[in-house]
């Protein structure tokens, strides 16, 4: 499914400027030092648990490869081109809640509906997204659709805590905080999944990210790891 930049089309939104200086503590730790060690130790307990997960969750992805292939048809899969680390594109993998011309969709929807287009720009996200299948949002609530990633993380793609993949289009959107962005590798979760989430503006979730990037440490990404179990229990900002 190809990514579309809505931003030039419909215009941007003034929530999305920055006030990191007035940003809420999230408690991530003082700021890292970024050394070789850090880096090396963060590797190792990516895919670390990233292989005990997928083997953990192992009945459970088969169970949901049935399902989506009764319900929804093939392709079980998606990968959407998302940049990583130093602003090279990777395939982030995801399950498919979508259906097939999510795109077109997507374009009628916003073009008819002028508060969902705010919505749209403001966020990139629509709480009531006609693009998502039946059994898709059951799935993006719960976050399971993002259990591919997993696969993401030991290829070296993704980590486990970081700022989330973001698509080309919304690079613009990060002003000059996207060299902060591309710093890091992206993330399975991170200060923004335990933070509100969706519920937060586009410009918030920046200003987040920003955050976690400078003041990164592997207790800091222990201690996200952790609130990620209850946000994700609570579906807390997902849909």
């Amino acid at each position: 499914m190809r990514e579309m930049d809505f931003s030039r089309r419909f215009g941007r939104s003034n929530k999305t400027q920055l006030r990191l200086e007035n940003a809420p503590q999230h408690g991530i730790g003082k700021r890292g030092s970024g050394s070789a060690l850090s880096g090396v130790a963060k590797y190792l307990l990516d895919t670390t648990l990233a292989v005990a997960g997928l083997v953990v969750l192992s009945p459970m992805i088969v169970m949901l490869i049935v399902i989506v292939l009764v319900l929804q048809g093939r392709p079980v899969f998606i990968a959407h081109r998302r940049i990583g680390k130093n602003g090279v594109m990777f395939a982030c993998l995801k399950f498919r809640t979508m259906v097939i011309d999510a795109d077109q969709v997507l374009t009628r929807h916003l073009a008819d509906n002028p508060r969902c287009r705010e919505e749209w720009i403001a966020t990139r996200k629509l709480r009531n997204d006609p693009r998502v299948t039946p059994f898709g949002a059951i799935m993006r609530k719960s976050s399971v659709d993002e259990i591919p990633q997993l696969l993401n993380i030991i290829l070296g793609n993704m980590s486990l805590v970081g700022p989330r993949p973001i698509a080309a289009g919304e690079a613009e959107l990060y002003g000059v905080h996207y060299a902060d962005y591309i710093k890091v590798r992206p993330g399975l979760t991170g200060l923004w999944q335990v933070s509100g989430r969706n519920e937060t503006t586009y410009g918030e979730r920046v200003q987040l990210d920003v955050r976690y990037v400078r003041e990164r440490t592997i207790l800091g990404d222990i201690a996200i790891l952790i609130r990620t179990i209850p946000a994700v229990l609570h579906s807390r900002g997902s849909y």
